[in-house]
């Protein structure tokens, strides 16, 4: 693909050239010709080319995240096995040693 790139900006540095040489082409219009056929074209060649791999690229990224992710829970996981306090985020049942017995709605 980028040697498409390269040809196609060396044939549009040459249209520059000669048209900025040219008895009645200008400097502007040289440097608007390597814009507007050069640089704009390929740009766009390149980004809807790349798209793939930036595909995969994110792809890849979401997934080492994912592992990281899954990696955090497993340490927590374990942490909480080996008598660390609760980090699940879930309400509390009750008081473990309380000598007050729990509410009930009467029936």
């Amino acid at each position: 693909m980028y040697l498409i790139v390269i040809a196609w900006l060396y044939v549009t540095v040459t249209m520059s050239i000669a048209e900025a040489s040219s008895s009645q082409g200008t400097v502007l219009g040289a440097i608007v010709t390597f814009f507007m056929y050069g640089l704009m074209p390929m740009g766009i060649l390149i980004y809807i080319f790349g798209t793939p791999e930036r595909k995969r690229r994110l792809k890849a990224q979401r997934e080492s995240e994912q592992r990281a992710w899954e990696a955090a829970q497993d340490e927590t996981s374990n942490a909480d096995a080996s008598g660390f306090p609760d980090t699940g985020g879930h309400a509390p049942g009750g008081a473990q040693n309380s000598s007050i017995a729990p509410v009930r709605e009467k029936q």
